[in-house]
């Protein structure tokens, strides 16, 4: 008799196990990853910031934005606990391009296309693509990735040169990697197929948590490869199909208990919000978008009606003042014309600045920046990853010596020589980096580049910029 309990009991405590688990779904793990969430959120914020002034969003006040925050905000209470970090900021923008995508970067700013919104037959398919980004975020693929990638160049300011280079893909990814001076390739969120899983299951386990069936997931992997002629093979080719997608996704909703505690709402508003979409103007593609900006700023940073190779002035002996962002201040010869790009700015002289094969290039002059960085105060070790970003976007260049110590306005500072045969002149271009950090710990860099016989020329100017920094921050 007692053995017949003992065999009931654990028979019971058996079906107990397998319906938690049943109802919990697949155990998984988040990757190894040698950066800290901190370093997430700060590469995350960077980016954010650029796409925002790159690509054209609804108003975060209108109805599809809030609307769209909700439902965002509904899937992010729902992550599981151990993946949740409290540093984290999850907010969720919508994008007016019809190109169905959606990408979310490391730290929590989500952005969904229109065209994604537009083309989902429910608020479960279109939550179903949210709570996949989210699970990106929340198991932080993105520099779980560069970890595993193990590229020893690859330290905080090259991430995040890769990040803006990656969120979008295609014509408006290269649009936004403009903002970081670095040049790198776009790798950091094309993620592996190992990651499309974590993510299938994750955002699956998300979506009943939060009241979805995770089948709408499925479904809209579905309907992104039927309809996506234009975004859809863009979207999956940084989302590749880890292979039995949809089998996957439907093993996983039969092992979760969807809950009953829904978002108020979640039945009525999207096809409200689908009206209110198709009220608007068709909304341009992500090519489009980057065809009007090139219009309006000749394709690249500088005109397209200029060129390097004719007479450069000497710089003059007057100079202005030039003030960004209310952060620093700096004087410049008055016949150097300023150029804004994100975070920095460049000042060059009339012949030194052009276009060549579609890229923007300058030859004399100057490139100030200032910047966010997680390095423990370090400037040395700040610097090392900024200057391993310049030499892996311009490989021709070479570090010349050690740092030496100098003064940046009224900080202590770094410079370090860079010099190669520049492939634009064909002559030795010099290229000294100084590096300090501001009153709040921002990174600050000026990077002076001439060609090596005119350097004795452009020195008065040069030292007289890295005098005048003046930090307001």
């Amino acid at each position: 008799m007692k053995t017949t309990n003992r065999v009931r009991a654990v028979a019971l405590f058996f079906i107990l196990s397998t319906a938690m688990l049943l109802g919990q779904g697949t155990k998984i793990s988040a990757p190894k990853n040698k950066y800290s969430p901190a370093d997430d959120v700060q590469l995350g914020r960077q980016a954010a910031a650029e796409v925002t002034k790159q690509l054209p969003l609804l108003p975060e006040d209108g109805d599809v934005d809030s609307y769209v925050e909700r439902v965002g905000q509904h899937l992010a209470r729902s992550i599981p606990a151990e993946f949740t970090h409290p540093e984290f900021h999850y907010d969720f923008s919508v994008v007016n391009v019809s190109d169905i995508n959606a990408f979310a970067l490391p730290g929590g700013p989500m952005f969904v296309n229109r065209g994604m919104i537009e083309a989902a037959h429910s608020e479960a398919e279109m939550a179903g693509v949210m709570a996949h980004e989210i699970s990106h975020v929340a198991l932080r693929h993105g520099t779980a990735q560069a970890t595993k990638a193990q590229n020893p160049g690859g330290q905080l300011g090259e991430i995040g040169g890769a990040i803006l280079g990656a969120v979008i893909g295609g014509n408006v990814g290269q649009v936004v990697a403009q903002g970081t001076q670095l040049g790198l390739g776009a790798y950091m969120l094309k993620f592996s197929r190992e990651y499309e899983t974590q993510a299938d299951v994750l955002g699956s386990q998300i979506m009943a948590r939060a009241g979805y069936d995770p089948r709408a997931l499925a479904s809209m992997f579905k309907t992104i490869e039927q309809q996506g002629s234009n975004g859809g093979p863009e979207w999956l080719s940084d989302h590749p199909n880890p292979g039995n997608r949809y089998e996957r996704i439907s093993q996983e909703a039969n092992m979760v208990t969807i809950s009953s505690s829904k978002r108020s709402g979640q039945e009525s508003e999207f096809p409200a919000i689908q009206t209110v979409l198709k009220r608007m103007s068709p909304a341009p593609t992500t090519a489009e978008v980057e065809k009007t900006r090139n219009t309006k700023t000749g394709g690249t940073k500088y005109p397209d009606n200029t060129s390097v190779g004719g007479p450069v002035a000497a710089p003059s002996t007057r100079y202005r003042t030039y003030q960004q962002n209310g952060l620093l201040s700096v004087s410049v010869p008055d016949n150097w014309k300023q150029f804004e790009d994100g975070s920095s700015v460049t000042f060059a002289p009339d012949g030194a600045y052009g276009n060549q094969q579609g890229q923007s290039v300058f030859t004399h002059g100057a490139i100030v920046g200032i910047t966010n960085t997680n390095s423990n105060n370090d400037l040395t070790t700040a610097s090392d990853q900024y200057i391993a970003g310049i030499l892996k976007g311009n490989p021709y260049l070479q570090a010349q010596g050690k740092y030496k110590t100098v003064q940046i306005g009224r900080q202590n500072g770094l410079a370090r020589r860079l010099s190669g045969k520049s492939p634009v002149t064909n002559q030795k271009e010099v290229v000294d980096v100084y590096t300090a950090f501001s009153n709040r710990s921002r990174f600050v860099y000026v990077i002076q580049v001439v060609p090596g016989n005119e350097l004795d020329r452009y020195r008065t100017a040069f030292d007289q910029m890295v005098r005048s920094v003046n930090f307001l921050d």
